[in-house]
């Protein structure tokens, strides 16, 4: 996005900028990342909400799904009317009205090994919300092959797991560290079996984009290796360590 510092821009973000963390340079920085958001629903309502209304200046978000009425007390994009209608069409035309200055790339698909590939290189953030294992250890293996910023959200119930993954970093452990894959089940991901409290997925998802513009502005501690974990039923918090798994492909 090439966005002119004039009076009405720096109007918009003046809130942001008066940080010393953040500065004009700092907004000068959003407005050319670029963030891929992997599912538009409970989780990535927020991050393509505040990472539009921050300057960020190209967004792609690929969802394959349509809206439909079990979804609208969590996923804040949406309304009655929207129903039936396609996610990210609907998403698109959100953000024009949110912030006209946002590149909106929009993938109405479903993930797989050879659309992947076409995608991943147009972004330097990837931020996961999708719902299923399968999906997130693609992201997670095509993230590491092209050691890109990752950064993971789950949500079940009252609780959310967050993971940010920089595979820039040779060091950095990644999701299969912490999910052997023929030890896991969907059941835990999946809100219809399971349940969830809208407000889980929208303070999940809000800290998702917390942690891009993090990494976007460098500032800050992040959760480079370690999986911050909430229950907000009890408000228990803990950031735990991942170890890099010695038989992990991110060896």
């Amino acid at each position: 996005m090439k966005s002119q510092l004039n009076k009405k821009t720096i109007e918009r973000y003046s809130r942001q900028i008066i940080l010393k963390d953040i500065g004009i340079l700092g907004q000068k920085k959003i407005f050319s990342s670029r963030v891929l958001i992997i599912g538009a629903g409970g989780l990535g309502s927020p991050v393509i909400e505040f990472l539009s209304r921050a300057g960020v200046g190209s967004l792609g978000i690929v969802d394959d799904d349509k809206v439909s009425l079990s979804n609208l007390h969590r996923q804040g994009l949406y309304n009655t009317s929207d129903i039936g209608r396609f996610k990210v069409k609907i998403a698109e035309n959100k953000i024009k009205k949110i912030n006209p200055n946002t590149k909106v790339t929009i993938y109405k698909i479903r993930l797989s090994n050879n659309n992947f590939k076409k995608i991943i290189n147009n972004y330097d953030y990837v931020v996961d919300g999708s719902d299923n294992f399968k999906t997130k250890f693609l992201i997670n293996d095509f993230c590491l092959k092209f050691k890109k910023v990752l950064v993971t959200g789950a949500i079940s119930k009252f609780d959310g797991h967050i993971f940010t993954f920089n595979f820039k970093d040779k060091k950095i452990p990644c999701l299969r560290c912490f999910f052997q894959e023929s030890n896991i089940s969907d059941d835990l991901l999946n809100c219809e079996s399971e349940g969830i409290l809208g407000t889980i997925a929208g303070i999940v998802g809000t800290i998702q984009a917390n942690e891009v513009l993090k990494k976007i502005l460098n500032i800050g501690i992040g959760l480079d290796g370690y999986i911050f974990i909430l229950d907000l039923l009890n408000l228990n918090f803990r950031k735990v360590k991942l170890k890099k798994r010695k038989s992990c492909i991110c060896k």
